[in-house]
């Protein structure tokens, strides 16, 4: 099940613009390990869902996935063939916006070359070109 929010104020929202550098979200908080986004624009609850899946399909449940961001957009689209007007279409999907430097998904409790390998099948998944990153120790 593709993840999205249980309740929200407003169903609809204007699609709005993805611009600058993530100043929030940009290091690797939680795990040892994390991929960071390159790239910027939206990533669907579909997506994440796959990338999840693929990262603890590889782990065989070792280690910890952590998922650090989340769809709280809802996008809507017109029925192919439709004529113009009639008001805006029902939410279709929902995305996460996503800026260059923020951290997707991070790794806990495993060998630094098997998160490695296992972020490598994450960034596939990815819309966006991605790279991995290891927390900075103080």
């Amino acid at each position: 099940m593709p993840l999205m929010p249980k309740r929200v104020k407003f169903r609809k929202q204007q699609r709005g613009k993805v611009r600058g550098l993530a100043s929030r979200g940009n290091y690797v908080a939680y795990g040892d390990f994390g991929l960071q986004s390159l790239g910027c624009g939206w990533i669907t609850g579909r997506q994440l869902e796959a990338g999840r899946v693929a990262a603890t399909h590889f782990l065989r449940r070792e280690g910890k996935v952590y998922v650090r961001v989340f769809p709280d957009k809802p996008i809507s689209k017109k029925p192919l063939e439709t004529r113009m007007g009639k008001g805006k279409a029902e939410p279709e999907y929902w995305v996460a916006r996503v800026k260059p430097g923020t951290i997707l998904f991070e790794l806990a409790g495993v060998p630094d070359a098997v998160a490695r390998q296992a972020m490598m099948r994450v960034a596939h998944k990815m819309p966006f070109r991605c790279r991995f990153v290891e927390r900075r120790h103080a």
